[in-house]
């Protein structure tokens, strides 16, 4: 299946040869030009057809939309970067070819993506995660407190615009914005940071993904709102509680074929450094 990007005018155009390309491999394809339209409308619906491969045309945010659409049957899944920075992205438009034919070849490496599961007090909202999921106040009002607790460990207190629960996919999204620490997507750990926060003591913690965190919001004046991989919203009340664990099940993502995860740090993040690889003669 093939998730077009209506936006981009490369993407329409690569659709249009992606698709007999496959075709000519003797392969079935359902392709949707508007692949956001078509996985709000799945994700609402909680059903339909599952493919071998998705492969989703756009930047990060046209994959996480794909990955909710999928939530509860995770199918492998090939990003083609159309978008500013592209970190869940498996190839560049330039290099397809290259990829896919390894993909199909057999010689695709997938990288399974630890992913969250949020449960809002009393069990009947619930969202997962690719990337993170956000407590976070309202536009016109002041900060939110919100409690942390790890296990049955009370861990503080913070007071702040927000606090950030990610995966080491999001440690590069929203979090890293807010000044938490890069991890490698192989690894597996919960990253907690606070957005804004009043104490500056408070820091970013890297938590063991067999703990539930618990999240309280208390003391606001406002709406506050759990926002899940910046694809769904739902509304929290103060007093109700947020439990965040590790979904059982990763999902599966396509890696280019020598891209490093440092090297896609590099390419992605602009670093540049004083001294050229080619001096070690790498």
């Amino acid at each position: 299946m093939i998730l077009g990007h209506p936006g981009h005018p490369g993407a329409a155009e690569l659709q249009g040869e992606l698709v007999p390309w496959l075709r000519s491999r003797g392969l079935a394809v359902d392709h949707h030009p508007d692949g956001r339209a078509f996985c709000q409308g799945r994700a609402e619906a909680r059903e339909g057809a599952v493919p071998d491969l998705l492969i989703v045309l756009g930047g990060d945010g046209a994959l996480l939309g794909a990955v909710r659409a999928f939530a509860e049957q995770p199918v492998p899944t090939l990003g083609i970067n159309f978008g500013r920075v592209g970190f869940l992205a498996s190839t560049t438009a330039g290099n397809w070819r290259e990829t896919l034919e390894a993909v199909l070849e057999g010689r695709g490496r997938l990288e399974p993506r630890m992913r969250l599961s949020a449960e809002v007090q009393g069990g009947e909202r619930r969202a997962v995660a690719l990337n993170d999921v956000v407590v976070q106040r309202g536009l016109h009002q002041g900060m939110l407190t919100c409690s942390l607790r790890v296990g049955s460990d009370w861990v503080t207190n913070y007071r702040a615009d927000g606090l950030i629960v990610a995966t080491p996919s999001g440690s590069t999204a929203y979090s890293l914005s807010a000044g938490g620490p890069i991890l490698l997507p192989s690894m597996d750990a919960f990253v907690v940071t606070p957005i804004s926060p009043q104490g500056l003591s408070n820091r970013p913690l890297v938590l063991d993904p067999r703990s539930t965190l618990t999240l309280s919001v208390s003391q606001v004046v406002g709406p506050v709102t759990l926002v899940v991989d910046g694809q769904e919203h739902v509304e929290l009340k103060e007093g109700e509680q947020v439990a965040v664990r590790r979904h059982p099940i990763a999902w599966p993502l396509f890696a280019m074929e020598g891209l490093d995860p440092y090297r896609r740090l590099r390419e992605r993040l602009g670093w540049r450094g004083g001294i050229e690889p080619d001096v070690f003669g790498l």
